[in-house]
């Protein structure tokens, strides 16, 4: 069973009928000024931006021991924009940005809804998507790609594992056919195939590294920040916070057994790291956030 089988596909057919150099400040009587700086001249940050909601009336479905039927739960679709002083990358991309002005849409278990597009949430940090150097999806279900259609001008960065879910070279066509016309939306783009484990910018602070399962290539993001330290964004590895504590894989999964061991890996990361880990879909993990991760 699959959650793009569940409501993602009903959907999607649904859904598609700066600031000058830095300057020493003029020192006044008291403290100097603190200088303006350019966006490539700040430290890492991150900007979290609210791709959607999920709203779940049984979540019997993610777990495949069966111990969450009849409980419902609200999931935040989440996607992150990471500036670094050598570019910008734009880690997953929500649901599609058609929900926008449309309401609550359900199909199955499944309502979903977003309020604004990461084209409008981009002009808040005065950002247009031209400027968006890099693409990068934590795995291809529709909860994490509904928005390519913004960001064409950008350079995609995919392992093979996880392309090949998408484009498998035999041309026996997606996984998910009713998923086609959306991933047909990358093909035009600018298309960087990675390893296991890819540094972005070439000096640690921003890692992509896979933890295949929940689909074949599924990846997560290490991100190295100068205030909060080490952080670790899950993708759907997790998807709440008692998946993690309980190791609940859903059924709409992969590979189970694939699924457990990068748990394992992930967390013999985070423990070797003493990072913080951010659970995408978890509103307890995002909202105490505040929209950016320092």
């Amino acid at each position: 069973m699959r959650l793009t089988h569940l409501f993602i596909a009903a959907s999607t057919a649904a859904l598609l009928s700066a600031c000058t150099p830095k300057t020493e400040a003029p020192a006044p009587e008291a403290a100097p000024a603190e200088a303006e700086t350019t966006a490539a001249e700040k430290p890492l940050h991150v900007a979290v931006l609210d791709c959607g909601t999920i709203t779940v009336s049984d979540l019997d479905i993610f777990s495949s021991a069966g111990d969450y039927a009849g409980q419902s739960d609200t999931l935040t679709d989440t996607c992150f924009l990471v500036h670094h002083p050598k570019g910008m990358l734009l880690w997953d991309l929500g649901l599609p940005g058609m929900l926008v002005g449309n309401g609550e849409n359900t199909q199955g278990v499944f309502t979903v809804s977003m309020d604004t597009s990461i084209t409008d949430q981009l002009a808040e940090h005065d950002i247009v998507p031209s400027e968006i150097d890099y693409v990068a999806i934590s795995h291809s279900h529709f909860d994490h790609i509904g928005q390519i259609d913004q960001v064409q001008g950008s350079t995609w960065l995919v392992n093979q594992k996880e392309k090949d879910a998408m484009f498998p070279p035999d041309g026996s066509g997606p996984y998910d056919p009713s998923l086609a016309p959306t991933f047909a939306m990358f093909n035009p783009m600018e298309q960087l195939v990675i390893g296991d484990e890819y540094d972005v910018f070439g000096d640690g602070s921003v890692v992509i590294f896979q933890t295949p399962g929940h689909t074949p290539g599924h990846s997560s993001l290490q991100l190295m920040m100068p205030e909060s330290g080490p952080v670790l964004l899950t993708g759907d590895l997790y998807h709440r916070t008692e998946s993690r504590e309980l190791k609940r894989v859903p059924r709409f999964n992969s590979s189970e057994p694939d699924t457990l061991a990068s748990m394992d890996a992930f967390e013999a990361r985070a423990e070797r790291l003493g990072a913080k880990v951010i659970i995408q879909h978890e509103p307890a993990d995002i909202e105490p956030l505040g929209g950016v991760i320092r």
